[in-house]
């Protein structure tokens, strides 16, 4: 937990998300809006509780997927006065229904800050507007309905919207080569290009589909399917080299993995 900023007025902000720069960004954002009061961090569910129990803010941005449970759990456990709750999420368009089915505000991975601002006066106006005992019964419905309805979408087949030349392209699973980690961003490989992705190897390799792809460097992970061959390489090393002919050095730590599952 860091607290970021504190203003002697204004609406007080948590900002959940495992990932240091989402929170680092996001907190610069809030810092920007005058009625925002003081903002605080947490990297997990547990610290989130813990925040909430403390502090009690009056607004919640909150990620789904974190350390120690998800962005639900959270909700279950809030106590009698909820705050205000605005979702950040990764979930693809179909999963992304059954948030605007239930009303729920929500802003999807990479952040736009006008959709940001946006609902956050969206947040403002349920703290000032809402009663305690209505926003329970809201939570309490929208965390149940959410989770059957989010349920229903396959966890790993969410395709990947990235940002080329002032447009938003879809990049399906199938049609990745490789991930590079580049800094706290991903740089995404196909067939067609290469695309700069928000968001840490780290958090992306949580959410991708293991019998699709692996990880084979600390900074490299491999669409299984696209690997053409593994050649060796001095001192026992080993390269995999992709169906476009590009090749990705298998780490060491990762030698043996790739040899059990790939070469036998």
């Amino acid at each position: 937990m860091a607290s970021l900023g504190r203003r002697m007025t204004g609406l007080s902000v948590l900002v959940a998300d495992d990932e240091p720069l989402a929170r680092r960004r996001l907190s610069r954002l809030l810092g920007k809006m005058d009625w925002v009061g003081a903002i605080a961090e947490a990297g997990d569910v547990d610290q989130a509780c813990r925040q909430i129990a403390t502090s009690r803010p009056d607004i919640l941005v909150l990620d789904i997927q974190m350390p120690g449970g998800t962005g639900f759990d959270v909700l279950e456990r809030l106590a009698q006065a909820p705050p205000a709750v605005v979702f950040v999420t990764a979930f693809d368009h179909h999963a992304l229904r059954a948030f605007e089915a239930n009303a729920v505000d929500y802003v999807t991975k990479p952040v736009e800050p006008g959709r940001f601002a946006a609902a956050m006066a969206r947040a403002r106006e349920t703290v000032n507007s809402s009663s305690q005992s209505d926003r329970i019964a809201e939570l309490q419905e929208t965390v149940a309905s959410l989770k059957q309805a989010l349920n229903r979408n396959e966890r790993h087949t969410r395709d990947f919207w990235v940002k080329a030349q002032g447009e938003l392209v879809r990049l399906a699973p199938d049609s990745i080569l490789h991930f590079q980690a580049e800094r706290d961003y991903v740089r995404i490989f196909t067939a067609d290009g290469d695309y700069l992705y928000q968001e840490s190897l780290a958090s992306l390799e949580r959410r991708l589909d293991p019998s699709q792809f692996m990880r084979i460097h600390r900074g490299a992970i491999v669409r299984i399917g696209a690997i053409a061959r593994i050649r060796s390489a001095p001192f026992g090393a080993l390269i995999a080299v992709l169906s476009d002919g590009s090749e990705a050095r298998v780490g060491r730590t990762y030698t043996s993995t790739i040899r059990a599952r790939l070469v036998g």
